[in-house]
């Protein structure tokens, strides 16, 4: 029996852009036609893009995914393919439609709702309660869309009904745990049911989620025979063997480093620069203290955009050291961003000023403090309006999880890279990012195919550090007061974070997390700030998700609970 040619979209499909998603769509069925594929499958929901959310509940939007769905299905001719789209028949569907010959042939429903972490399926779709099996060329080929292969039934139907190979469009959003559990039951479902997989999944920022790619192909014996790399879009090429129920790669890139610190920076370049970019602002700008977050935040803003987009703001007051000063012009300068210095020190001076009278017997605490973060925010968000830069807040995890920020304060933003990346992670990062981190996070040995080649290449020398390492090295401090240091007001960050990933990643107990080993006072301390400072976390801006509990999205605890 011949071989099946097969193309998998792993592309961006950005959320309501319905017109330009279908005509994407439509390029890429010519290619795909053009390089002989039989069938060419593209990810989850492609022409609402993923997840649209309320979107569903409008009625003309719905109306505008049937109508390009269909004049795609009309256009198609010689190939088959697989479009994800939503399904409106007096219920919504999450549905994939394979298109051929002119018409829409079948559709498949979406069976496996998930309803937890980031995904609400159930509060737009119906569950769909067959699994749908088509011929292409010869080969029975089963349908199923994301959720489906975690659940055995969807799969074992599909084979039941002659399935040799199974096509499965996802949009999976990456955490650091969640590539290994797609291979887990993607090679159980195989093994399970003898059904190759070819597993397509969507890559791209969309507001606090990334979709990171890396798709794969999985034998009938369950082997992986393929994976793609991830954050980087490509038309994938495979062929499926019926007589042996393989599946072979064609060229597909290959991640020039696939470590945790490679794909988690590229994870925050990749959301960086599509929120950026989907959103339609010019550049993004910054406050550089002189301390390691504002820097790796710097580094990934360049990354994500390019040195001539990005502008760095540096306010010093009396407190500001000069090795901050020094650490922030150095990187600037390094980097090749715009750079100012605007002191705040004489509007600080006012600001007390004006409020002395009323300040009347009360000495000086954290409220002198937190005017200067204050100041520094509205001077930001002045140079936003002026200038239609987005403002990135620096703020990371260990931060807001404790509420060690200030609202109107640090927190301003519009988008905050590092929200879901604890402090020793920001380290971890940073010091990657100065040694093996000098080609792009996201690059690929191309294999001759330019298209598979990173858009956003580092314009870094890689000669140079874009991190100081006077920066990584010293104390952190927020420097609102003479000879302040993080460790004055919170634990040190080595034994912060493991608390922290106990309690919110883990949901363990204080009593469980004592037994571990850690001082009974510091975990009721860290766990009361945790639940303390929901309400800063209800206003702090949107961040890529990158671990696998989230504050925002995910993790949605009440501000106002007698639960301790």
């Amino acid at each position: 029996m011949a071989k099946l040619r097969l193309a998998l979209a792993q592309h961006d499909f950005s959320v309501g852009a319905v017109a330009a998603n279908a005509a994407r769509v439509g390029d890429l069925i010519a290619q795909a036609r053009t390089g002989g594929a039989a069938l060419v499958a593209f990810p989850e929901l492609t022409l609402s893009g993923y997840p649209p959310e309320d979107l569903l509940l409008r009625p003309s939007f719905l109306a505008a995914c049937d109508s390009q769905l269909a004049a795609l299905a009309a256009a198609t001719h010689g190939i088959a393919a697989l479009v994800g789209h939503p399904h409106s028949e007096g219920e919504v569907f999450n549905a994939a439609s394979l298109l051929r010959d002119g018409r829409v042939e079948c559709t498949a429903h979406k069976q496996a709702l998930p309803n937890y972490g980031v995904f609400d399926d159930k509060r737009y779709f119906r569950p769909g309660h067959e699994s749908v099996t088509t011929v292409i060329d010869g080969v029975t080929v089963g349908l199923l869309i994301c959720e489906d292969v975690w659940q055995p039934e969807p799969m074992a139907q599909a084979a039941a009904a002659g399935a040799e190979l199974v096509v499965v469009v996802n949009a999976s959003p990456w955490d650091e745990a969640k590539q290994a559990e797609r291979a887990a039951v993607l090679q159980a479902r195989a093994r399970e049911t003898g059904c190759a997989i070819a597993y397509l999944n969507l890559v791209g920022g969309q507001d606090e989620v990334v979709y990171d790619g890396a798709s794969m192909l999985v034998n009938g014996d369950g082997s992986i025979a393929a994976r793609a790399p991830a954050f980087v879009d490509a038309l994938l090429w495979a062929e499926f063997d019926p007589a042996t129920r393989t599946l072979s790669a064609e060229n597909w890139p290959l991640a020039a480093d696939s470590s945790i610190e490679a794909t988690l920076y590229a994870a925050l370049v990749r959301g960086t620069r599509d929120y950026i970019d989907k959103n339609g602002f010019d550049g993004v700008l910054l406050g550089l203290s002189g301390g390691i977050d504002s820097a790796l935040t710097l580094a990934l803003a360049v990354d994500a955009l390019g040195a001539q987009r990005v502008t760095a703001v540096m306010m010093p007051t009396r407190y500001t050291s000069q090795l901050s000063l020094d650490g922030a012009r150095a990187q600037a300068e390094q980097l090749g961003v715009d750079y100012h210095v605007i002191s705040i020190e004489a509007t600080y001076e006012s600001f007390v000023d004006a409020l002395t009278p009323a300040f009347a017997g009360k000495g000086a605490d954290t409220t002198e403090e937190n005017l200067q973060s204050r100041i520094r925010g509205v001077m930001l968000m002045a140079l936003s309006n002026k200038h239609r830069r987005l403002l990135l807040a620096t703020g990371n995890k260990s931060e807001m999880a404790v509420g060690y920020a200030t609202l109107y304060g640090d927190m301003c933003g519009a988008y905050a890279p590092l929200k879901d990346v604890y402090k020793t992670v920001v380290y971890r990062l940073a010091r990657w990012r100065n040694t093996a981190g000098m080609t792009s996070p996201s690059a690929v040995e191309s294999r001759e195919e330019p298209q598979f080649r990173d858009t956003a290449l580092l314009r870094i020398p890689k000669s140079r550090s874009p991190i100081p390492e006077e920066v990584i090295d010293r104390p952190p401090s927020a420097e609102l007061r003479d000879n302040q240091t993080d460790q004055d007001s919170l634990p040190p960050y080595d034994e912060l974070d493991a608390i922290l990933a106990r309690f919110i990643e883990g949901e363990q107990s204080q009593a469980d997390i004592v037994a571990q080993g850690f001082d009974a006072d510091t975990v009721r301390r860290v766990v009361r700030l945790v639940l303390l400072n929901e309400f800063k976390r209800r206003q702090s801006a949107p961040g890529p998700r990158v671990t696998t509990r989230a504050f925002g999205r995910e993790r949605r605890y009440p501000i106002t609970s007698g639960w301790r």
